[in-house]
């Protein structure tokens, strides 16, 4: 279905262009009081009043009251009604996938582990089921997804949806993963890494909400980095940005899969840190390694300080460059609190230029972050006009 189209400087255009602004605040921030939407778009109080009053009555909008700072206000957010979309991330080990109305709610969620060897192939066909089985489980189809977001562990080629450097993900390398799994669900995808949708959720909803600039850190099987600047995500020209495991910490240290010698990863990366205990430990996973970290055993105290050494030093050469207010670590092993972030925040005292150092806290969204940035991609390419019909964008 087409757009009505206006003329443009005409007063139904610019009416057109100020709903269009309000709605496109409300899918970026989710809720906003009134007050709040005339700051985010620019209009007048009384420009936003009476949009809200428009697309109240045509059920884009749902309205509710709240208190802000001792006073009765108008909170506004899309309507449910609007419809679906889809979030979902492929870390190294495993897949999460949520479903959520066009207020961010998630109103269904699973996850499952994945083999170490996973090719595109076979874990799309699998999503593709899963997507299905759920939507069915709320009553619903595929054709109701409005749009799918889809994170993965590796740098993604925003022109080309394909993974940018070749052999950090084997088995997904050369394929336009959004087209492909399109072709196999019929709804529109957009995919970009998990660093980047992190961030962006912390961004938006989580712990890095009210910064300007911020860094979003992953620490799991592999290390990246999600770079926000003035509110927007920084991605390069080719996706490649934030990738500081593969940062060099010691130019004559082990293999890194990438290739290259002494990268961050290969001192502070899952695989890494497992290697040093042995089968009578116990310790064959991160959140093994976590708990017993968290139960007081020196040796996985000391692993988890020194990888939280490793990636401080990585970080101050990243605030150096950019300068963020806000630095938020998640993956697994954020899992591990203040025995991670206090050496990371103390080796990053002493490496960063000036003194200025970022706040460093952890994750509001533990392992869901990067779901729900998938699901705030998804949000952002669904247009919404006044009649109610989303058009992918």
């Amino acid at each position: 279905m087409a757009r009505r189209s206006t003329p443009p400087g005409s007063q139904s255009s610019l009416r057109e262009a100020n709903r269009a602004r309000l709605l496109d605040s409300l899918k970026r921030h989710g809720r906003l009081t009134q007050i709040e939407l005339a700051g985010a778009t620019g209009l007048s109080p009384a420009t936003v009043s009476n949009i809200v009053k428009e697309l109240t009555a045509t059920g884009v909008l749902h309205t509710s009251f709240t208190s802000r700072s001792g006073r009765r206000a108008t909170l506004v957010s899309l309507a449910r009604q609007v419809g679906l979309v889809a979030g979902a991330h492929f870390s190294t080990r495993k897949l999460h996938v949520a479903i959520a109305d066009a207020t961010r709610s998630v109103v269904a969620e699973t996850s499952l582990p994945l083999a170490p060897d996973h090719r595109h192939d076979a874990e799309l066909d699998r999503l593709s089921l899963l997507l299905g089985d759920m939507v069915e489980g709320l009553g619903g189809s595929l054709s109701d997804l409005l749009a799918v977001g889809l994170a993965l562990p590796a740098p993604v080629d925003p022109r080309t949806s394909v993974i940018s450097t070749p052999g950090l993900l084997p088995g997904w390398d050369g394929v336009d993963i959004a087209r492909s799994l399109s072709a196999r669900i019929g709804r529109p995808v957009h995919v970009d890494s998990e660093a980047n949708l992190g961030a962006l959720a912390e961004a938006r909803e989580g712990a890095a909400r009210g910064a300007s600039s911020s860094v979003y850190v992953t620490v799991g099987h592999s290390i990246s980095a999600g770079l926000l600047v003035d509110g927007e995500l920084f991605r390069g020209a080719s996706g490649r940005t934030g990738q500081i495991g593969h940062m060099t910490i010691d130019e004559n240290g082990g293999r890194c899969r990438c290739g290259n010698r002494g990268c961050l990863e290969t001192v502070a990366a899952g695989p890494a840190l497992l290697a040093g205990f042995s089968e009578a430990d116990g310790i064959h996973r991160l959140r093994d390694l976590v708990t017993a970290a968290g139960d007081g055993v020196p040796a996985a105290q000391r692993t988890i300080a020194d990888a939280g050494r490793h990636i401080g030093i990585a970080a101050a050469s990243l605030c150096n460059l950019i300068d963020p207010e806000r630095i938020v670590v998640g993956g697994e092993l954020a899992r591990a609190g203040e025995i991670l972030l206090a050496p990371l925040r103390h080796a990053l005292e002493r490496a960063i230029l000036g003194g200025g150092v970022p706040e460093i806290v952890a994750s509001a969204f533990a392992e869901w972050a990067e779901t729900r940035g998938a699901i705030a991609l998804a949000l952002d390419h669904v247009a919404v006009d006044a009649d109610l019909v989303a058009f992918p964008a």
